[in-house]
């Protein structure tokens, strides 16, 4: 039963598991249909809308902004540096350094004693919150090479009249740096570290959707006055008429190579909501999930604003109790704290979905291979009280939305806990849901929630705890493998081969017989044989690509992770596909089938090769 533990409240402290996000748990949180379930007309359909094909659908784009790449870039001239002390910079900040290496030293100290004059004076501060401002900043510019600055104003975003002035730098930095010539290169780099993120984002978007059972709203419709003349025949007057202007609504995720590696920012100009995202990052993780909740809900609560207002005096009756009670200054507007609220609540309850999911999976897999009754029985005992874990960890959640200002979200969370599996659009609550709520009832929740938080957070102490205790003795060599290793991969995505060949080799000299190594230089050979246009050049490399596969199948061992051997051979067959090797591509295809099982990744995969083999 203790492995049981520990791999559950893993997997409650850690990400959840997101391959299931496409199911909802049924039970418990069915039972009771709240007043505004039961206030929804009859006539509503519940068919759930056909998902959308693909991110614009979503309202989502992602890809790389250039101006923010020069403003890191400049940023780090100055510098500021997120790497974590001990620990190198990554790689791509290591090659914009080889590259700004030659910077005028002038302009260099100049860069630094701006930014040194404007640190924030918190020694608290983070390294994100020091560049936060110069992020917001960028998102105020023109792009490259103009650099449009906004004219000064009490309208601009919090903290950039600060640095305003940091632009002139910045135009000067791009002209001397040669960021001019690069930029397209770092932008590629860029490109194809969002390309990595597609999948997962259709993910996170469709489990948002299907939560919500709503689709985004992509547009959104700008009443302007405008004067017009009278009609002919009457005294000549101008008049006011209101003209409906549309806007695209964007949700766009950007990949800063650059970034603080742990940070995820998130800002909204406009009709655009931007999310800037460092390397590795999964969109389905909770800030970037819940930035795209905001997406969604923000045209919403503009649309019941009349439901919201109604409210007004309430909603600041809650605020001005919480003011009161943490001595903290919240914010006024009524709108941005029913919106946050509904937000909050919304992600705490996906993410209780899912940690449900999670429990009812590992509990069946328990209960088919308890021995005897008395196991089970421990089982389901167990269960219950991971059960009761969840709701502690929601409410910690919800508990911490609350005391930032978000009052309404144990309310909201509570709704829609009986809305979830109702079929019904999110839209067609918020009218009763904004009639229903109780001042006295949302004033009380500090107490009601302040034992379940003091259990959430001793559980995860003790989480913790037994992690460090049964944690294995660090193996130093295997961990500056594995973080050279992560460097190359790093280089392969941004399609720096000579660069991830030349550390390949270096790790080579040091790892003469790792599998891995041999692997990662057939990786290296094989994609960038794919951006060979000679077509001897390219046969040349897809050779040495083979050589390292062989090398990495000689040198594995029953020690080895088996997948490495598979993806060795089906990779070595594909290469001989290509080169019109057939006889010898069947027998790479047929050692994968052979040593793997019929369900497996790899062994589907090799199936397919070898069908393709068949064909003309």
């Amino acid at each position: 039963m203790k492995k049981f533990s520990t791999l559950f409240l893993a997997a409650l402290f850690c990400a959840p598991a997101y391959t299931l996000v496409a199911q909802t748990p049924q039970g418990k949180d069915q039972q009771k249909k709240t007043g505004a379930q039961a206030a929804a007309p009859p006539t509503q359909q519940q068919a759930k809308p056909a998902p959308p094909a693909g991110l614009t659908d979503y309202g989502i784009e992602i890809g790389p902004d250039p101006r923010l790449i020069v403003m890191m870039a400049a940023l780090d001239a100055a510098g500021w540096d997120p790497t974590p002390a001990g620990e190198k910079p990554s790689v791509f900040r290591e090659l914009l350094r080889k590259d700004q290496a030659a910077l005028d030293p002038v302009l260099r100290r100049r860069l630094q004693d701006f930014y040194e004059r404007h640190t924030l004076k918190d020694a608290a501060a983070t390294p994100a919150e020091q560049a936060a401002r110069y992020v917001s900043l960028a998102y105020t510019l023109g792009q490259p090479p103009t650099f449009d600055a906004p004219t000064r104003s009490d309208d601009l975003p919090a903290g950039v009249l600060d640095v305003l002035d940091f632009v002139p730098l910045l135009r000067e930095f791009y002209r001397q740096s040669g960021m001019d010539a690069r930029l397209d290169g770092y932008v590629r780099a860029h490109r194809a570290a969002g390309d990595a993120l597609r999948e997962p984002t259709v993910e996170m978007a469709r489990l948002v959707l299907s939560y919500l059972n709503t689709r985004p709203e992509t547009v959104a419709v700008e009443r302007v006055i405008s004067k017009s003349p009278e009609p002919p025949g009457k005294k000549k007057k101008e008049m006011q008429v209101v003209v409906p202007q549309e806007h695209t609504r964007r949700f766009r995720i950007v990949p800063d190579l650059l970034a603080d590696p742990v940070v995820i920012n998130f800002r909204a100009v406009g009709d655009d909501y931007y999310v800037i995202v460092p390397p590795d990052t999964d969109p389905r993780l909770s800030e970037t999930r819940r930035a795209y909740i905001q997406f969604i809900i923000d045209p919403l609560v503009a649309r019941f604003n009349r439901d919201v207002s109604a409210r007004r005096d309430d909603i600041k009756q809650l605020l001005e109790h919480e003011h009161g009670r943490k001595g903290t200054d919240l914010s006024p507007d009524i709108f941005l704290t029913v919106a946050r609220s509904l937000v909050a609540a919304a992600d705490a309850r996906i993410d209780a979905s899912l940690r449900r999911r999670v429990l009812q999976i590992e509990t069946s897999r328990m209960l088919q291979q308890a021995k005897d009754q008395a196991a089970k029985d421990a089982v389901l005992k167990e269960s219950k009280e991971r059960e009761s874990l969840i709701d502690d960890l929601a409410s910690e959640q919800l508990a911490d939305a609350y005391e930032r200002g978000a009052v309404l979200s144990f309310f909201f969370a509570e709704q829609l806990r009986g809305l979830e599996d109702s079929g019904f659009d999110i839209a067609n609550f918020i009218t009763p849901m904004m009639a229903e709520f109780k001042v006295e009832r949302e004033s009380n929740r500090p107490a009601e929630y302040a034992a379940a938080v003091t259990r959430a957070r001793d559980a995860r102490r003790r989480a913790l705890e037994e992690a460090r205790k049964n944690a294995a003795p660090p193996d130093e060599r295997r961990a500056a493998l594995m973080k050279g290793l992560g460097d190359v991969d790093e280089l392969l995505r941004v399609h720096n081969y000579e660069e991830a060949e030349t550390r390949l080799l270096s790790l080579r000299e040091q790892y003469r017989e790792e599998p891995l190594v041999y692997f990662a230089l057939g990786q290296e050979a094989s994609l960038s044989a794919q951006d060979a246009f000679d077509e001897a050049l390219q046969a040349e490399r897809l050779n040495k690509a083979l050589a390292h596969f062989r090398q990495a199948i000689l040198f594995s061992t029953p020690d080895t992770d088996p997948s490495v051997k598979l993806r060795a051979h089906l990779a070595s067959g594909r290469i001989l596909a290509h080169l019109d090797r057939r006889d010898e591509a069947a027998k790479e295809f047929d050692a994968v089938i052979a040593e793997s099982g019929p369900n497996d990744r790899l062994h589907l995969e090799a199936l397919a090769e070898k069908q393709k083999l068949a064909g003309p």
